[in-house]
């Protein structure tokens, strides 16, 4: 009969597994504990000699549980109806709000537009001062020659009446229409070959400066404020943009001696 032969690695290192119903005193500290579920679960564990080159059990996470599909669709429900990020869509009154507002800003747009735009020439002369009365009351004058054909003067007739407006009071505004021969010497006077022409007059009626055609607001306004302040000379004395050419003048017969357009 054969012998056996003896294993060199003993048999008694290994031990069984075996079922139990309660895990050990040392790991039962490290398995969180839930009151309110009172189903039990009989856990398999294999006890083995331990090693000491091996990590310890008790680093281990615990266990993850699963999660019905209950519980995972009313934690969604519930994780949406919290969120502040998603946009929500825009009712009736929105909608009517929104409107309204956008037809005010686009009146209001609107008007602005036509306030500034809306100011013509006749407006211009009907607010103007006579030629020879803004000689005699001892204020600076500024004269402008027009023509209400000129497309330009048109263009410079509200930047014309904001600046008039400024200094209304303190300096005169005179305007004489190129058209009129009434006021042919004074075109010959201040060397008018192109409109709009403005001449600066110091308060003594002497000439201190010109600006013909299409030029900056700005120009005309420094120009004014120097002769409002009684300066000796104005920034911009002789400049020239573009402008229409005075011998295109429809000349005309005077028919109140008095006027001054």
């Amino acid at each position: 009969m054969a012998r056996l032969a003896s294993n060199p690695v003993g048999l008694h290192r290994f031990r069984p597994c075996f079922r139990t119903a309660q895990l050990p005193q040392q790991l039962r500290a490290f398995i969180p504990s839930r009151t309110n579920d009172h189903r039990r679960f009989q856990t398999v564990a294999c006890q083995k000699t331990p090693n000491p080159s091996e990590p310890s059990t008790s680093e281990k996470s615990p266990p993850v549980e699963p999660v019905s599909g209950n519980e995972v669709s009313s934690t969604v429900m519930s994780s949406s109806s919290t969120d502040p990020g998603i946009p929500e869509f825009p009712n009736k009154n929105t909608n009517r709000q929104v409107a309204v507002v956008s037809t005010l800003a686009a009146l209001a747009l609107f008007l602005s537009g036509r306030l500034d735009f809306g100011v013509s020439l006749k407006d211009l002369t009907v607010a103007a001062l006579p030629y020879e009365e803004a000689l005699s009351n001892g204020k600076p004058t500024v004269v402008e020659f027009y023509a209400d054909w000129c497309e330009v003067c048109r263009e410079l007739a509200p930047d014309v009446y904001k600046v008039e407006q400024q200094y209304k009071g303190r300096v005169n505004f005179v305007m004489l229409n190129v058209d009129n021969t009434k006021w042919e010497q004074e075109l010959d006077e201040f060397g008018v070959e192109g409109i709009p022409h403005f001449a600066f007059l110091d308060k003594e009626g002497n000439e201190e400066g010109n600006v013909t055609g299409r030029l900056p607001e700005k120009y005309l306004r420094e120009n004014v404020d120097a002769l409002s302040r009684g300066e000796a000379s104005i920034p911009h004395a002789r400049v020239v943009g573009q402008y229409s050419s005075a011998e295109n003048r429809k000349v005309h017969q005077v028919v109140d001696p008095r006027s001054h357009g």
